[in-house]
């Protein structure tokens, strides 16, 4: 079977088998990206439309515990500007975010010991109580089956837990001993079974990724059945291990966006901020690839540069939340609307677990 007749199978069933994903992986070309995207615009439009859903990010604290390879904020870069938002600056990015139209907040921080799991369900329960009618997202890491249970009875919706990598040695290649992979699928596993909107993902062109192990990522994501998929291009950052690597592709990043779309056409799938940080008009051409959600950033704009996760991080221009009108604009000009929504997935407002 050739790549495109793989690419037809995977749009009409949404599974394909190791060897043919790695097949379809490798086999990209300009021409086969090209009709992937047009398939998943057909994927993705039964279900959302030419909508576009926001989500205010808001990065409330860049201390981290972990040691992970590629990241600017692990444990060990002493040049980091640490910093942790205040109960009430977190609170006030939230109330400035609604004013614009966010009806979505990811709270979304290093693994830090000072939020206490009782801290992190204060947050979601006063920001549930005053804006009740939106979702709480939590992006915090690995926790224990009792933290997750407690932020999903304060009132968290959703959770983002990229697994970075399906591959078991690759997975060590990128993080600290002390992290496992075994232990990350569990954590994700456990997130949907507590009834989480639960989104994993990972990064492309990471070092030592190979379209083996993007495979895995594929099939993982194929058997777990996130809510939400989130996918973008490795960046290096200076005070890193991984500080001369090259950065990831985005011609394959908007190509896998698309295979996911396919896999899971009801899937919420950002075009990320560092895709539009390594490709012009990255994320109007995720949408085209496939993607329906964008994530501004709602943090004050003094910590937007210290939560620098790799170098030369998009925070200005259409990427602050205060220029929201710029990023309904650039959309508009490609066909796509934004909206005051919550956006669940598709899938999850059709069983009813969240409706509102």
């Amino acid at each position: 079977m050739n790549t495109a007749q793989l690419l037809e199978k995977l749009a009409e069933s949404h599974r394909l088998q190791s060897s043919e994903w790695e097949a379809l992986i490798a086999g990209q070309t300009p021409e086969l990206a090209e009709e992937a995207a047009r398939l998943a615009r057909l994927a993705r439009e039964p279900f959302y439309g030419k909508k576009v859903f926001i989500r205010g990010l808001i990065e409330f604290t860049n201390f981290c515990r972990n040691d992970c390879l590629y990241c600017g904020i692990r444990r060990s870069n002493r040049n980091a500007a640490r910093y942790r938002l205040t109960r009430e600056q977190i609170l006030s990015c939230c109330e400035i975010g609604w004013e614009l139209g966010f009806r979505t907040f990811v709270l979304q921080g290093g693994e830090d010991p000072w939020f206490t799991d009782e801290k992190i369900c204060e947050l979601a329960r006063e920001i549930k109580s005053r804006w009740p009618q939106c979702a709480v997202t939590l992006s915090i890491g690995e926790k224990e089956e009792t933290s997750y249970r407690a932020f999903r009875e304060a009132g968290a919706d959703r959770y983002l837990l990229r697994h970075e990598t399906a591959d078991t040695d690759h997975y060590q290649r990128l993080h600290p001993p002390e992290l496992t992979l075994e232990h990350r699928m569990n954590c994700l596993r456990t997130l949907k079974r507590l009834g989480f909107q639960t989104g994993a993902g990972f990064m492309v062109g990471s070092p030592g990724q190979t379209p083996q192990t993007l495979a895995k990522d594929m099939l993982f994501l194929q058997e777990l059945q996130p809510e939400m998929v989130g996918i973008g291009p490795f960046l290096p950052h200076h005070d890193t291990p991984f500080a001369k690597e090259p950065a990831g592709n985005g011609e394959q990043t908007l190509y896998l966006l698309s295979l996911v779309r396919l896999m899971m056409p009801q899937v919420l799938l950002p075009a990320t901020t560092a895709l539009g940080t390594l490709l012009p008009n990255g994320r109007e051409r995720g949408m085209l690839a496939g993607a329906n959600v964008v994530m501004p950033n709602l943090s004050p704009g003094d910590v937007r540069d210290k939560y620098l996760l790799y170098d030369n991080k998009l925070h200005s221009g259409d990427e602050a939340a205060e220029s929201v009108r710029h990023l309904r604009a650039s959309m508009a000009a490609i066909g796509y609307e934004v909206v005051t929504d919550r956006g669940d997935c598709a899938a999850v407002c059709k069983d009813g677990r969240e409706t509102t």
